[in-house]
C-alpha cells in the first residue's frame, strides 16, 4: 500500500506545480518587426528572422505572407511613387490641358 501511494505523488508533477517555475523570459521585442519574438539566447527573431537580411516567409503559410506583404502598412514612399508614375514622373511642368468632350 505504501508503494502505491508513492506512485501517485510522483506522477502528478507535469501540471500546476510546473507552471509556477516559469519566470524566465526567452523572447523579447524585436527591433525590425516589433513583436515579442526575438529569442535572447539564439539572437534570432522567430517572426521576421532578424538579423537575417531577408524577411522570414514560407510558402506553406500563404495567410501569413498575405498579412505581411506590401500594401498592408503605411507605404510612406510607395504611395507617392505610384501617384508620380500615374502622371508620367513630370516635374516642374504644368498639368497638361485636356480636350473637352463635345456632345
Amino acid at each position: 500500500m505504501f508503494i502505491q501511494l508513492f506512485k501517485f505523488t510522483a506522477v502528478a508533477t507535469k501540471g500546476t506545480s510546473s507552471f509556477g517555475k516559469r519566470r524566465n523570459k526567452t523572447h523579447t521585442l524585436c527591433r525590425r518587426c516589433g513583436r515579442s519574438s526575438y529569442h535572447i539566447q539564439k539572437s534570432q527573431c522567430a517572426q521576421c528572422g532578424y538579423p537575417s537580411k531577408k524577411m522570414r516567409s514560407y510558402n506553406w503559410s500563404i495567410k501569413a505572407k498575405r498579412r505581411k506583404t506590401t500594401g498592408t502598412g503605411r507605404m510612406r514612399h510607395l504611395k507617392i511613387v505610384r501617384r508620380k508614375f500615374k502622371n508620367g514622373f513630370r516635374e516642374g511642368l504644368p498639368k497638361p490641358k485636356t480636350l473637352k468632350a463635345t456632345n
